[in-house]
């Protein structure tokens, strides 16, 4: 009887318009899926083409370019002032961001009460990491290159950076501590140990892939960042900084001078500067992925 019934329910469903439906929507997911390949694969090719026309028909030097400044004419120009500074940057960045992210995040995770106020901090986090870069730029442009009156130099450069990864850290170092079974602090506590030697010495052990992880993810996107770098003032500048007070120009914002220029030999120079900066992001992927793998431990 019930077999009758089940029959009669569903005698009106065409199951093939239905299976149609479903292969029609794979193949539109799959479709935005390549396109996005397709397109990067389709940048890299001409990134890769004019990096190859700039050093056979351009004759540009590798050597030169890591060991030359910044110039106005182009046989002169080099990449090795926007390296410094880019390291700098991220050095910078990375000490004004990490203590202050993974700080935030034990307090939040481990300390905070679950009440409405903690979960408007947490929500107002998640979209502070959405937030375009250039909103961060024009943050330091007021608040500090013009507000307090520091200029256009390289600390300047590295707090709008490292407001704009901030939430980015937090909120990855937030779930790396989720990740922490509670029996694991449980166990700790039945032991005697109390709240901080707890978090100091089995959270945190247990948690630090994570947090490494979304670490160097975090300041992957910030090394290759041009508009906050722009809005503080990074334009062009032809010298190598030697610290946190000197006006500076980075990789991304020496790129984008370069592709700027009517000079096809500029053209080509940004493509090599734009296969170093891959290589950069490529490299700190790299360290993620494997800090993640050689660290990660069943808890």
């Amino acid at each position: 009887m019930s077999t009758d019934t089940d029959t009669d329910l569903f005698s009106d469903i065409d199951l093939g318009w239905e299976h149609l439906k479903n292969r029609l929507f794979l193949w539109v997911i799959f479709a935005a899926s390549m396109f996005g390949v397709v397109m990067l694969a389709l940048l890299l090719f001409d990134v890769a083409t004019d990096f190859y026309v700039g050093l056979t028909e351009y004759n540009i030097s590798l050597v030169d370019f890591f060991t030359r400044d910044g110039s106005r004419r182009e046989e002169l120009s080099g990449f090795r002032g926007a390296i410094v500074a880019s390291i700098m940057l991220m050095i910078l960045v990375t000490i004004l961001s990490f203590f202050v992210g993974v700080g935030s995040a034990i307090y939040l995770e481990e300390y905070a009460p679950d009440n409405r106020i903690t979960r408007l901090i947490e929500a107002n986090l998640a979209n502070l990491a959405g937030v375009p870069s250039i909103v961060y730029g024009l943050l330091g442009l007021a608040a500090f290159v013009n507000g307090i009156g520091m200029g256009p130099i390289l600390l300047a450069g590295a707090i709008a950076l490292a407001l704009l990864v901030m939430p980015i850290i937090i909120v990855s170092a937030q779930e790396a501590l989720r990740s922490v079974p509670d029996g694991v602090r449980n166990g700790s506590y039945a032991t005697g140990a109390t709240k901080w030697q707890t978090i100091r010495r089995v959270v945190l052990p247990a948690a630090i892939p994570g947090i490494m992880t979304g670490t160097i993810l975090a300041l992957a996107r910030a090394i290759g960042e041009t508009a906050p770098l722009i809005m503080v003032g990074a334009i062009f500048i032809n010298r190598m900084p030697y610290g946190p007070f000197d006006r500076f120009s980075a990789m991304p914002t020496t790129i984008y001078n370069w592709a700027n220029e009517p000079s096809q030999h500029f053209i080509h120079l940004a493509a090599v500067g734009i296969v170093v900066l891959l290589t950069f992001l490529f490299v700190m992927n790299a360290v993620a992925m494997y800090i993640r793998h050689k660290y990660e431990t069943e808890v």
